[in-house]
């Protein structure tokens, strides 16, 4: 029996219930610690566009990433040159992985329109294969030892350098 379930992304309100929220989740550590200053300088500045989104099981935060957009004369993967969003900190709570929570994340991001450059984790390609990634053709100045996927809206490919 195959059941779809639809939930509900939410760009996160920046304030401190959310630095809060974000401490249960398993990346949460060092490299955790600019997301914070991000959070925290945000606060600062009443930051109304805040790169973080959510999904909430009851009033849990339960799945979370962050996305940057990055402006065009930035771009280095895509096919004529445009701004591109960069997918950070995905991440679903353990005991709610394998419900679509992650699945659901990247296509609102994709629901976006514009093309989504990530940095997989170890043993998550075949996860990013299945939402229409790609690797892409690794450049060791440009990439610096990361894994790189991205996805390609219509009418945009890979950047040759």
């Amino acid at each position: 029996m195959n059941t779809t379930h639809t939930y509900t992304v939410k760009r996160l309100v920046i304030n401190y219930k959310t630095l809060e929220e974000f401490k249960q989740f398993k990346a949460y550590g060092i490299q955790e610690l600019s997301m914070l200053e991000d959070l925290q300088d945000n606060i600062i500045e009443n930051d109304s566009e805040s790169p973080f989104y959510g999904i909430y099981f009851g009033d849990k935060l339960v799945a979370r990433m962050s996305l940057y957009r990055i402006e065009s004369q930035y771009d280095r993967y895509f096919n004529p040159s445009q701004d591109y969003y960069e997918l950070w900190k995905l991440e679903v709570l353990p005991q709610f992985q394998g419900k679509g929570y992650g699945k659901t994340l990247v296509q609102f991001a994709q629901s976006l329109n514009l093309p989504i450059k990530t940095n997989g984790r170890q043993q998550s390609s075949g996860f990013w294969e299945k939402m229409d990634f790609e690797a892409v053709t690794y450049n060791e100045e440009r990439d610096r030892g990361e894994n790189p996927y991205v996805w390609y809206p219509s009418g945009v490919s890979e950047q040759t350098l």
